[in-house]
């Protein structure tokens, strides 16, 4: 009694200072198990589309078939890893959301019994790690959906266990001060957590109503914070990894409150929200690589929640991607995904065939990391491709990779991105990965540096962590595609100014060009690329080559350029190491005061012709 008198006194603490609470109605009894995502009786829905689609056929039959591996292998165990129980979390999920589906879809008693010994053996832990909360979290969202999905078939003895779990490991811990700083954050652990809060309250309501009521409204409340962030185009501040874990849980919010309030409260509305699926599938190169800035990998797979948002926008074209991915005779890969019955939820009435591209070659988003992504075709995977990024390195798992772009053309990415490092590797290290400071460690990370971008490095110095910049002009003419920016402020004390632009011109090459002015000293400046092709320096150029393609890099810079390569190889006992990057480019010195320009060509072998346009003055671009 103690115990429960002081969380809820941690309640009025934790909810005091959120948004004013929306006043839910009552769902009471009268919404019946199962309420989460998928209603009574829709199943037939999915049953109907995999009849007459086979592409949903294939992705439901390879869901049970990752089922049916489930079947004997022991249920997940509490094995954390330094600061995390994540893993376990995540596989829990992945594990209940497939069994659960199953058992929904064909009543075969083998999936009721795996993931009724998963939930319980899962709710014997003795917590859900709320040190780290997005592990409590996922598995409050992993159990919640197996005790709502299953509910009616429970015997009361595992249903108590497994409702108890989920308020005394989840829902409890979120009201404590201690536990929750994420109520209020802008980044995706507000977006996780809300969410698996959400979803275990909406399972337990009936046994809890007050509470569960409580949890809902906060939720709802606190969940604006993040979503604030996709503001005013719909560009995630965290690039494409984290829009995929935080917008896809987002989504499932917004889905579960629909299903059982016929609403969502506004929150579908929020301003650049429903616009965020552009930013992710124009995120996707020609290649089937993204644009992989920040914290995230470089690979592409089926969204599920591209097809809610392509449902709610009525835009089949956010798919384009997705449309090619399922054109595999391989689906088993796409039951790695934790989340993949949401796609059978949300996309199973769609039909690929009807997919088709998009209509445009550029798109913009400002916000918190500005970015500029422009491309020659949609359909030919040896088009040109450019993305711009600009922003601030103080972002949410930001880099200082102000001012970077990465390129492909003839179906190589010849401008590169590390992207992320594994956490783990660093924090066993003693590493903290996620200072914001200018004089924070997460600098001294080799991948996170501006020395590892696309980008200018002065004197060897770090970017400046408060400087922000957006982008200030683009044009999507099809003869000369381009953004530009002004990164004065993350230079602040190396250059009086700098201004960058980025072009495609003629559909044919790519235009790097800045316009910087010196500071009362001399300087060095350095203009790096990082690749995976093999180089070759010449006094005034770069070569590069690559599965027998090649790609020249003209250098058109002030006095003396010297091009150079840096090596990729750790200096440290905890960067990782790079086999196979160069990282390539030219260093000239900058006299005081002095206003020079920078112009670079990347011309692709298969640019034709020679008249190649230069000398352009950003102001007249």
């Amino acid at each position: 009694m103690r115990k429960l008198l002081l969380l809820l006194l941690c309640w009025i603490f934790a909810t005091a200072t959120l948004q004013a609470q929306p006043q839910l109605p009552d769902i009471g009894k009268s919404t019946s198990h199962p309420r989460l995502l998928l209603l009574k009786g829709e199943e037939g829905a999915i049953q109907s589309a995999m009849q007459t689609n086979p592409v949903w056929k294939k992705m439901h039959g390879a869901i049970l078939a990752s089922c049916d591996e489930l079947l004997s292998k022991p249920p997940v165990e509490r094995i954390q890893i330094g600061r995390r129980l994540l893993d376990k979390s995540r596989e829990a999920l992945r594990r209940l959301f497939q069994l659960s589906y199953a058992w929904r879809m064909t009543g075969d008693k083998k999936y009721f019994d795996r993931a009724e010994q998963e939930m319980l053996a899962i709710s014997r832990f003795s917590d859900w790690n709320p040190s780290h909360f997005l592990d409590v979290a996922e598995m409050t969202l992993a159990v919640s959906i197996g005790y709502d999905w299953l509910y009616n078939d429970l015997s009361e003895s595992s249903r108590k266990i497994i409702r108890d779990a989920i308020v005394s490991k989840g829902l409890y811990p979120s009201v404590d001060p201690k536990w929750n700083s994420w109520l209020k954050a802008v980044n995706n652990w507000n977006q996780v957590c809300n969410t698996g809060m959400g979803f275990g309250a909406l399972a337990v309501y009936e046994d809890h109503p007050e509470f569960a009521k409580q949890i809902l409204e906060r939720s709802i409340s606190s969940i604006p914070y993040s979503m604030g962030e996709y503001k005013p185009d719909g560009a995630y501040p965290e690039g494409y990894g984290y829009w995929d874990y935080g917008t896809s849980f987002n989504v499932l919010f917004l889905s579960a409150l629909d299903k059982v309030y016929h609403s969502d409260f506004g929150l579908g509305s929020i301003p650049g929200f429903l616009q965020t699926g552009s930013f992710f599938e124009n995120m996707m190169a020609p290649s089937g690589k993204c644009f992989n800035w920040s914290d995230s990998g470089a690979g592409g797979s089926v969204t599920p929640a591209l097809y809610w948002f392509a449902q709610k926008n009525k835009d089949l074209s956010l798919l384009w991607f997705d449309k090619g991915y399922l054109q595999t005779d391989d689906y088993k890969r796409f039951t790695n995904d934790r989340l993949i019955p949401a796609i059978m939820i949300w996309g199973a009435t769609v039909n690929p065939d009807q997919i088709t591209p998009p209509s445009y070659h550029l798109w913009k988003g400002q916000g918190a990391n500005p970015v500029c992504m422009m491309r020659t075709s949609w359909t030919d995977p040896k088009a040109l491709f450019v993305g711009f990024k600009v922003g601030s390195p103080s972002v949410n798992h930001g880099h200082m990779d102000i001012g970077s772009f990465i390129m492909e053309a003839d179906g190589i990415r010849w401008a590169a991105d590390f992207g992320m490092q594994d956490y783990e590797s660093l924090e066993s290290k003693g590493i903290q990965v996620f200072g914001r400071t200018q004089d924070a460690q997460r600098w001294s990370i080799f991948r996170i540096n501006n020395k590892a971008h696309n980008t200018l490095t002065i004197d060897n110095q770090l970017q400046w962590v408060k400087g922000y910049a957006k982008i200030d002009k683009f044009s999507d003419n099809a003869g000369f595609m381009y953004a530009l920016s002004d990164l004065s402020s993350v230079y602040q004390d190396q250059l009086t100014s700098l201004k960058r632009g980025v072009a495609i011109v003629d559909n044919r090459y790519v235009v790097v060009r800045d316009e910087l002015q010196g500071t009362a000293k001399a300087s060095t400046v350095r203009w790096t690329l990082l690749t995976s092709a093999k180089p070759t320096l010449k006094s005034d150029k770069i070569l590069l080559e690559k599965e027998g393609k090649k790609l020249e890099i003209r250098i058109s810079a002030p006095g003396s350029v010297k091009t150079r390569s840096w090596s990729t190889e750790p200096t440290t006992n905890y960067d990782a190491p790079n086999p196979g990057m160069s990282l390539v480019g030219f260093e000239f010195q900058l006299k005081p005061n002095r206003r020079e320009a920078i112009e670079v060509l990347l011309v692709p072998q298969s640019a034709k012709g020679n008249h190649l346009k230069s000398g352009k003055e950003l102001q007249k671009w």
